[in-house]
Parts: C-alpha cells; structure tokens; sequence
C-alpha cells in the first residue's frame, strides 16, 4: 500500500505544486486537453502565470500555444478585467476547445483574440512594445526565436514566461543531449546573457523561465 514515500525535496515541491487547487473549470478544460494530447500546464505553474500577470496589471497578453485553454485561463484571471488575452496556436480544434473554457468560465469573447497559425508566422505581425506580456508554450525547437520576438513586442517592465524550462528534470543533468534539452539549455544561456532581461528559474511545474525586460 502506498508506494515508496516522498523525499523531502519531493514532498516540498509537490506541496507548493498543490499549494492553489485548480476549481471544477480548469479540471474540466484540463481534462480535454489530455483527451486530445495538449498537455496543460501544472497548477503550480498556472497559479504563477495568474500571479505575474496580475503583479504588473497585464493589459495586453500574448500566449503562444493555446492548447485547451488551462494556461488561458490563468492568464485571465491574473489580468485586468479590460484585457484581451491574443492566443496563438496551429490546432483549430484546441482553440475551440480553448474559447469552450473561456465561456464556461465568464471570459467575454472580446477578452480572447485566437489566431490559428505558427507562432512564428504571427508574432511578426504584432506592434514592438505592444505587450505587457508573453507566455510561451509551443514548439520547443523554436524558443529561441520565440524570445527575440517577446523581446521586441513587450513594454519595458513586461515580463517573458517560457513553460518546460526544466524539461522533465533533463534540463539539470548535463547528461542530456536530446535536441529539446539542448535548445532550452541554450535559451536559458540568451535569458542571462540578453542585458535587456533580468531573469528568474521558477520550479514549479515542469519549470518556468521568466525575464522582465528594463531595456529597450
């Protein structure tokens, strides 16, 4: 009964993890999403999204990869009560998904703006300093270029989120060379290295890497 006991670290982790319960909307859109294989961002890492969001009173906010909705609705709720929250993602069928949750939850449509597509063929399309914030959870092969784009469409004092920035826990074992390892290893190197970000690692979730931008 019961299965090997949790480390302490372990136990820590999956205290704060749990530390904000998802209500009956987000399981809901949480359980779609796994029905259709969009992983949905973990709780931890959704009640941070809702918090930064909320800490620098987000107007205008950029979500690549909608998946179902779960990080959307975080999001939102950690926005002003006049934002509108642009979501891009190549899956119609995950938007419609996505707009479903939004409804459920009270969202107004002109709150949501989702725009079926690469991320990279959209985000060029959207107005430098435009943005009080960017959440980014697509293809990781592309996050690098993900973040040159956020840089450019966020205010000064916006903030960037990348999801998996831990990536399974691969991420901390220099062992791993797996081209997505690889590419978020690289991303965190550009994060620290950009003089325009002040970064923060958040390991919640599957990890979090964050930057506010005080440059221009």
């Amino acid at each position: 009964m019961g299965g090997t006991p949790k480390s302490p670290v372990e136990a820590t982790l999956a205290y704060a993890q749990e530390f904000h319960p998802e209500d009956d909307i987000l399981r809901a859109a949480r359980r779609r999403g796994e029905e259709v294989g969009a992983a949905p961002i973990m709780p931890g890492g959704g009640a941070a999204l809702c918090f930064l969001a909320s800490a620098i009173n987000a107007k205008a906010v950029v979500e690549i990869g909608t998946g179902c909705g779960v990080s959307g609705l975080w999001l939102l709720r950690g926005m002003r009560p006049d934002g509108t929250l642009t979501s891009v993602d190549v899956e119609p069928e995950h938007q419609r998904l996505a707009r479903e949750a939004f409804s459920q939850a009270g969202f107004a449509g002109g709150r949501t703006r989702l725009i079926a597509g690469r991320a990279l063929d959209v985000l060029p399309r959207l107005a430098d300093g435009g943005y009080d914030m960017v959440f980014a959870d697509g293809a990781r092969h592309e996050y690098p270029d993900y973040l040159a784009e956020a840089v450019r469409v966020l205010r000064v004092g916006g903030i960037v989120v990348f999801d998996h920035a831990l990536w399974q826990d691969r991420v901390a074992d220099p062992a791993q060379r797996d081209p997505d390892t690889v590419v978020i290893r690289e991303l965190g190197k550009l994060v620290r290295g950009d003089d325009r970000l002040r970064p923060l690692l958040i390991p919640l979730g599957d990890g979090l890497l964050a930057a506010v931008k005080i440059a221009g």
